[in-house]
């Protein structure tokens, strides 16, 4: 699968380019909602970091999630528990979380995003104002529709990985 983060709204022309294993999906970076967000995940990108890590958490009706670098391994116990080591102060802003939106994941601290993001797949508007939305899907939310469906362990982690081959961040 190949997501794509476009410049749309943002300060560039960039697109980052996930290749996973179930189809393209196509995302616009929302830079000037959150600027700092954006700029990590192009540097998190651009470092390789979640080349290999999956949609570690799936539930029908609500949102996928991946970029939880623990996901890489075999050991399923620790998916979702994995970041860069840092974290990223919250830009919440007033984008709604419609259906295709992508915003960042993060524990009960506001300023404890860091690496894993989600897209959400059925509107859901309780998250507004207190996730950070950076990107919207323009293209393939058919494909996150299949990512959502896939067969689940009892933590909605996908029984057979969906992997995120590579993500390459690339001048449009």
């Amino acid at each position: 699968m190949v997501i794509l983060l476009t410049g749309t709204n943002a300060q560039s022309n960039e697109i980052a380019v996930i290749e996973t294993t179930l189809g393209n999906i196509e995302l616009e970076f929302l830079g000037k909602k959150a600027p700092g967000h954006v700029q990590n995940f192009k540097d998190l990108a651009n470092k390789g970091y979640y080349d290999g890590t999956t949609f570690h958490r799936v539930i029908p009706g609500f949102m996928i999630q991946g970029g939880d670098s623990n996901s890489k391994s075999t050991d399923r116990s620790t998916h979702g528990m994995g970041g860069p080591g840092y974290s990223i102060k919250a830009e919440f802003n007033d984008t709604p979380h419609d259906r295709g939106i992508v915003s960042m994941a993060r524990s009960q601290n506001p300023n404890s995003a860091g690496s894993q993001f989600f897209i959400v797949v059925q509107d859901s508007h309780f998250l507004n104002n207190q996730y950070t939305v950076f990107a919207r899907v323009v293209k393939g939310m058919d494909v996150a529709d299949k990512i959502v469906k896939v067969k689940r362990d009892r933590a909605d982690n996908p029984i057979d990985r969906v992997e995120m081959k590579s993500v390459k961040i690339v001048n449009r």
